[in-house]
């Protein structure tokens, strides 16, 4: 039966539910441990059911359930057609439900390790987490797996479900050496408080109303526990003020207001205040709410601040106090959960999203990735899915940032692939690198605009890639020869040359070839920055190192795409090389064991089945004559 209030006084029962505070959790553990049937019992016993959710479930646990005639409660959780065949979760589902004192966001994770990155997900946003053990098994390799997890993410309170125990006798020994079990474990992790509760999610013991099965239990029920939690709100209320803005809210030429989630503290008018990353104060002027101006505003509060300044402050930003600011770095050393399907490739860029800000950001090879199994340090050279390590991660500009131990608004992050816009991995800053506080950029007087001048010319890099003989060289060269007979100055960086010194380190791996075109990025935009035109003729056969280095230079580089068919280059084969990739004497090798990703809008295309060599450089030559300067 709902609420009687709901019919009496709707608006009454809406208020009174607006000013309970509002726990998230999850549900997590391994596989067929119960934590969908645990949901479904939550919300049962809560009266989040309407009457023909309870019928169809009735109809679906007689056709479906794995639980005879009774009530099947992970039916209501279980709504993907494959969770249901198999009887296990695949995705996260949340599910909403109030009691009395409390109002509660459960996500309900998978189990199958497959799934782990969902797990993640749901505990990156959770206040505490509820961990289920069967009863029958104790304590197993995913239960392992997932209270490291949720060690990792800082999920402050954890509550041990034994499950099942209706299954088990209610067997006070049984409980008593699986709890003595998880906590030997638990503290080798680093957990130095649970709270453990026998349970059964099936038949409601302990769950909302304590089971006389177990009279040797004193403890409170699960819901009992779960309503004295502290929220993580409350504990951010006390730590610094931290506001990341999302946005400069200027509606008319007389406001303008900076508008964000309050991250952590308060924040009353005439408070001494930090904009970073770049480090000027001001003083907060105004605080206004869609309800008009309030004198003061907490962690959780979405608000729009005034300054008493005109300083420059824009979306990325962080309005901090004054007096105990966060830090500002680019290179940091973090906690990586990967979770794509392709691993990781070292020195290749990702967009990294922390909070407001979003940079780009490579990833060095992990130092180390951890056993969850045994917490061994595994020395590995990339991170696959689900792999959890250690690494250090440099960001293109300054970063705000708080160690995630101090709180996940400015401390926990997300990796994006740049060419899928995917999110590939999940991470979690722990400090920032020395050398990033030590090395700083040196002013020069010779700015890059005067060696531009100084040459009479305007810098460009124009970047050739195609697979290896489809003639990038030989182009490259008969431009560079056009440009100096123009008396322009250029220089031509070729892949096989710069093999043989700044890259002879290096091999032809993924990773080897990302590290390649990152360091080739660099040193032509050196170039550049001396006034030159850069020629580059490498294969670069990602899409994503090319972005990256287009990213560096955005005005000047141009991407020539020399458009061979393998089967042209393989016949032309001017060094043997396609003939020794067949016959499996070179690995890795771009067309025949490695991919190539050819450009999918290039500047200029060359199609070499069509266009001699020298029809294509003069080509080249008369379009950037075109784009650049009529006098070029």
């Amino acid at each position: 039966m709902p609420d009687s209030l709901i019919a009496s006084d709707i608006t009454a029962y809406l208020e009174q539910h607006q000013r309970k505070s509002l726990l998230r959790f999850i549900t997590c553990g391994s596989v067929d441990d119960g934590k969908s049937t645990l949901i479904g019992r939550l919300l049962y016993d809560s009266r989040a059911i309407f009457a023909d959710q309870l019928s169809a479930l009735e109809a679906d646990s007689k056709r479906v359930g794995t639980q005879g005639q009774n009530i099947d409660f992970a039916l209501l959780v279980d709504g993907l057609a494959a969770e249901r065949e198999q009887g296990i979760t695949i995705d996260v589902a949340y599910r909403f439900f109030a009691t009395e004192k409390r109002k509660f966001i459960v996500a309900d994770t998978p189990g199958h390790e497959q799934y782990t990155r969902n797990m993640v997900t749901g505990a990156s946003t959770a206040d505490a987490a509820v961990i289920l053990i069967d009863a029958r098994k104790g304590v197993l390799t995913q239960t392992r797996r997932h209270s490291f997890l949720v060690h990792l993410l800082r999920l402050r309170h954890v509550v041990l479900a034994l499950n099942k125990m209706d299954l088990v006798g209610y067997d006070q020994s049984v409980f008593d050496t699986i709890v003595a079990d998880y906590r030997a474990f638990a503290t080798a992790i680093g957990i130095t408080d649970f709270t453990a509760i026998p349970i059964s999610g099936f038949v409601g013991d302990n769950i909302a109303s304590r089971s006389e099965a177990t009279p040797w239990y004193a403890g409170p029920t699960l819901i009992e526990h779960l309503e004295t939690i502290d929220v993580e709100t409350d504990v951010a209320q006390a730590r610094a003020f931290r506001l990341p803005v999302q946005w400069v809210n200027r509606p008319d030429l007389d406001f303008r207001g900076f508008s964000g989630l309050i991250a952590s503290g308060s924040v009353k008018p005439g408070d001494a205040v930090r904009i970073l990353p770049s480090g000027r104060t001001s003083t907060v002027g105004r605080i206004v709410t869609m309800d008009g101006d309030v004198p003061e505003a907490v962690a959780g509060q979405s608000v729009t601040l005034t300054l008493t300044d005109e300083v420059d402050c824009s979306r990325g930003d962080v309005i901090a106090t004054a007096d105990n600011p966060p830090q500002v770095a680019d290179q940091f050393q973090a906690t990586i959960v990967w979770m794509a399907e392709t691993p990781l490739l070292p020195g290749r860029s990702y967009w990294l999203k922390l909070g407001t800000q979003t940079v780009a950001a490579t990833v060095q090879a992990p130092r180390h990735a951890i056993d969850v199994n045994t917490l061994a340090e595994l020395s590995v050279k990339t991170l696959a899915l689900n792999d959890i390590g250690v690494a250090e991660v440099y960001t293109d500009r300054d970063l705000v940032f708080e160690p995630f131990s101090e709180g996940a608004d400015l401390g926990g992050f997300i990796l994006i692939d740049r060419a899928t816009n995917a999110t590939v991995a999940a991470g979690m800053l722990h400090f920032a690198l020395r050398r990033a506080q030590n090395v700083h950029w040196q002013a020069i007087d010779i700015t890059r605009a005067a060696h531009a001048a100084q040459k009479g010319q305007t810098p460009r890099l124009l970047w050739f890639t195609g697979l290896s003989g489809s003639g990038k060289s030989t182009i490259a060269n008969l431009v560079e020869k056009k440009l100096y007979a123009l008396g322009r100055h250029s220089f031509l960086l070729d892949g096989d040359n710069v093999r043989h010194g700044l890259n002879k380190d290096l091999g032809f791996t993924d990773a080897d070839r990302v590290e390649n075109i990152r360091r080739i990025g660099e040193v032509a935009k050196l170039m550049t920055d001396a006034g030159l035109i850069v020629l580059t003729a490498f294969i670069s056969p990602f899409r994503a190192e090319r972005e990256m280095v287009r990213a560096m230079l955005p005005e000047e580089f141009v991407e020539i795409f020399v458009d061979t068919p393998l089967a042209e280059a393989e016949a032309r084969d001017v060094k043997g090389l396609y003939a020794k990739a067949r016959a499996g004497k070179i690995a890795n090798f771009t067309g025949i064991s490695s991919a190539y990703e050819a450009p999918e809008r290039p500047d200029i295309r060359i199609d070499t089945l069509r266009e001699s060599p020298e029809a294509a450089a003069e080509r080249i030559v008369e379009h950037i004559m075109g784009v650049w300067s009529p006098d070029l």
